[in-house]
């Protein structure tokens, strides 16, 4: 007998999906009695990047990645940088490619791609550009061969999974960089999502010794204010993070009028926050080098002195770090640095 709803757990929204339907995030498909990943193996983008450029300061920093994404996003944000491969308006969904005539993306195996990733002579695979979250089946699937590979798995989210989904990923992911928008108000009117399953997710990859987290908040001039900045770092300090990226938005999608972020308003919220328990803090999308910088937490000695996508920082690692500590005072630094 076939069941007439299934209960999709990828995501916090645990979607009640009737046969024939898709869940909030346009790629999950209940589809003769199971649940399905809508272009399983179709991987739309695939390039190899900087590791920096997820952005990941604090995981083998100066090298590069095979970043690869398939298709979807379970947010609605006005603001998305990827959506061509991510919102269900987007070039790559699967609806545009149906109306269009258009299936010209073929499906890559999850053994492929890790071949493709050696082939290549890289050691880590980064899930990234939509949200590895609705293709989590896709995503574990790759993980385990590039574990049997002796390789590193990197995972860009949103970071709203449910609870279970959580569980299932953490094995299998050696470093999160968790988007968090702003505070509560900002991701219903702008995100059309929540901020407390993030803000779960990250209390528990926090508490994972397998994982290295890192946050990225995106600051858009105009919505997001000083104190708010300030008050997410202390929920975020309180959650458990150690490296929090601050970066300049830049218009796109549903915000293309929206002027960009000025290095002024950056700089102010930098200042605002230069106090912060939160050791590491970053700018991100922005020509000041001061904040690009990684220094030890307790004798203040410059650890690595740029993130540029030159690869310098492999050599300041050699030099002024051993074994992941600070060769000046020997105080251990968060992350994978060896």
């Amino acid at each position: 007998m076939i069941n007439d709803i299934l209960n999709c757990d990828f995501c916090y929204r645990m979607c009640s999906i009737p046969e024939g339907s898709r869940g909030a995030c346009g790629a999950r498909e209940h589809k003769e009695g199971r649940l399905q990943t809508i272009g399983y193996g179709r991987v739309l983008t695939a390039a190899v990047d900087p590791v920096e450029k997820k952005p990941f300061f604090h995981i083998f920093p100066g090298e590069k990645t095979l970043s690869i994404s398939l298709y979807g996003c379970n947010f609605r944000c006005d603001f998305c940088q990827n959506s061509e491969v991510s919102q269900p308006d987007g070039f790559y969904s699967p609806d545009y490619e149906h109306a269009a005539g258009l299936r010209s993306v073929p499906e890559i195996s999850p053994e492929r791609i890790v071949e493709i990733m050696r082939q290549k002579n890289l050691n880590i695979m980064c899930y990234t550009y939509s949200d590895p979250i609705v293709w989590q089946d896709y995503m574990i699937d790759t993980a385990r061969y590039v574990k049997k590979a002796g390789g590193y798995n990197l995972m860009v989210t949103n970071g709203s999974f449910s609870p279970t989904s959580l569980e299932r990923v953490l094995p299998h992911i050696d470093g999160f960089n968790v988007d968090v928008k702003g505070d509560d108000q900002f991701y219903k009117s702008v995100c059309k999502g929540s901020l407390s399953p993030v803000l779960s997710s990250i209390e528990r990859i926090a508490k994972d010794p397998r994982s290295v987290l890192e946050v990225t908040t995106m600051i858009i001039e105009g919505i997001h204010t000083v104190e708010g900045i300030r008050e997410l770092g202390q929920r975020l300090h309180e959650s458990g993070v150690e490296v929090w990226h601050l970066s300049r938005f830049f218009p796109h999608y549903r915000m293309e009028d929206r002027a960009a972020t000025s290095e002024v308003f950056l700089a102010r919220i930098l200042e605002a926050v230069k106090d912060s328990p939160i050791p590491h803090i970053y700018a991100g999308n922005s020509i000041n080098l001061k904040h690009e910088k990684t220094i030890c937490p307790v004798c203040g000695a410059t650890l690595i002195n740029s993130h540029s996508y030159r690869g310098e920082a492999r050599y300041d690692v050699a030099r002024t770090m051993k074994e992941g500590s600070c060769t000046s005072c020997g105080t251990p630094v968060y992350g994978l640095f060896t």
